[in-house]
């Protein structure tokens, strides 16, 4: 039995360091939407929604005030003032 070697193994995880994904959150962020940003990087754009929500906590400090629906609708508003 003949085996494939593509160079990568299957099973082996792409690591992205912090700049990558502060930069990968900054680019959705200007974005219209964060699918097409998650395409031009390369990454899922389930990898960057998750980036996102994680720098939202960070930024909030708890899980629950990020899900805050007046929360969300609060940041949002301040994203289209800026």
């Amino acid at each position: 039995m003949a085996s494939k070697s593509s160079g990568a193994s299957p099973d082996k995880r792409r690591k992205y360091d912090e700049a990558f994904k502060a930069e990968a959150v900054r680019l959705a962020s200007g974005s219209r939407s964060t699918q097409s940003a998650a395409q031009q990087l390369g990454i899922s754009p389930k990898l960057l929604y998750r980036r996102q929500q994680a720098q939202v906590v960070a930024e909030v400090g708890s899980v629950e005030v990020a899900r805050d629906p007046e929360v969300r609708a609060l940041r949002a508003r301040l994203k289209r003032a800026e």
